[in-house]
Formats: structure tokens, sequence, C-alpha cells
């Protein structure tokens, strides 16, 4: 057990799919694996860990921000030896060509800040995807006809700013969707040479200002996770 997570040795999974919303973890384990146990339910983030084609995966909530992302993927790779971390989750277009219920796999992931720049200090470390996953998960998506984006990302520190100017920014680079999470999750794989992933499910577009409705977002994301587990164990 650590502070947050409250699986007994041998009860996480080399493989960890990582969606941001707990419950969205219990829906992802429920329909997509066999047997699947609950491991944690620490401060309501819920894990279950179960099998995929009798590969064994572990579906671990990580909060929303990075900060969260942070405490979940250090202590699932450094307590319980995890190896590969696929985040799952939805994510704002930031491009024209990018439409609701697209798939983006996430190559790099821009940030103004991380839990990490601490450790970094004057650095601006350029967090990228473990290539393996990617090509596995464009390999996949591109099999089943998937509509699916490779490309950079922005991961946003707040949910709630007022700097219309920076998404300005983003879309004039080419940055494909904006999310909250992935940054962080890369910088920690690159730190502890394990593989990492962010395979993401756009929810809503900045710049039409398009919405998924919430009774439509679990029936796009199923597309997302079986995606996400196929690239894991290409």
């Amino acid at each position: 057990m650590t502070i947050h997570i409250g699986a007994r040795p041998g009860q996480i999974a080399e493989t960890v799919l990582m969606p941001g919303d707990p419950y969205r973890a219990r829906w992802a384990a429920e329909t997509f694996l066999d047997g699947a146990e609950l491991v944690n339910e620490v401060r309501g983030m819920l894990g279950y860990t179960g099998t995929w084609r009798g590969n064994r995966v572990t579906i671990q909530g990580s909060g929303m921000g990075m900060a969260s992302m942070s405490i979940y993927a250090n202590e699932l790779i450094r307590d319980y030896g995890a190896r590969t971390l696929i985040r799952i989750g939805s994510a704002g277009a930031m491009q024209q060509g990018v439409a609701i219920r697209d798939l983006v796999l996430a190559m790099t992931a821009s940030t103004l800040s991380t839990p990490s720049r601490g450790i970094l200090r004057e650095v601006n470390l350029a967090p990228a995807a473990d290539w393996s996953l990617l090509h596995a998960a464009w390999a996949a998506a591109q099999a089943r006809g998937a509509r699916a984006h490779v490309g950079g990302i922005y991961s946003s520190d707040v949910f709630y700013d007022e700097r219309p100017d920076l998404n300005d920014i983003m879309t004039r680079h080419g940055v494909l969707a904006v999310e909250m999470e992935a940054a962080e999750l890369y910088l920690l794989a690159a730190r502890h040479k394990v593989r990492a992933l962010a395979v993401l499910t756009i929810s809503d577009h900045l710049l039409t200002g398009e919405a998924l409705p919430a009774e439509a977002r679990e029936r796009s994301f199923a597309e997302m996770v079986e995606i996400a587990l196929e690239a894991a164990f290409a």
C-alpha cells in the first residue's frame, strides 16, 4: 500500500490505463476486462485489475490535473512496478480539421508548467510519447477505420484560464488539442524509463463551441479504450 493507493503487492498490473474520472475507470473495467477486481478506492479514486485477452491490466483513475496525475503515476511506477501507462481521456480540439469524437494520439505535450518544473529548473524538456505505443495505437486506429490524428497537444495546468491569446498561439502552431495531464505523465515516464502514451477523445471544440452530449460520451470513449488496449499489447 502507498499513501494514495490501497492495493496490496501484486494487485497492480504492469500495464495501467489511466482515465481521469474514477467512475470512468469503473465503467472501462466492467466493460472491457474479464474478472475485474476492485483494488483501490482510497479517496474514492477507483482502480481495478483484470485481464484483456489474457493479459493483466489495471485501470486506475488519476484525477484532474497534472498534480494529481503525478501522485498516481509516481506511486504506480515506483511502488507497484507499472511499466506501461496509457492515459485515456477527453480533450478539447484546437484545429478546424479535428472534429468531435475524433481521436488524438499525443506525440508530444507542451505546457506552461508541471509538478516536475522544480526538478527541470531552466531546462525546457520536450516530453514525448513512447514510439512503440504511439505506432501501435496509430496502426490499431487505422485498422478499425477510426478518425485519428497524431501530433502535439497542450497540457494546461488550469481549467478556467483567462488567456485566449495562449489558445490562439497554440492553434497557430498546430497544437491539436488541450487536456490537463499528459505532459507530466510523459515526463515521469522519461525519468523512470517506462512507456507512456495519451489516447484522447475529442469531447468539445474550442474553435466551434461544439460539445459532445454527456450521454454520448461513453459510447464514443469505447473506441479509445479498445485502441489503448490493443496498443499496449501489440
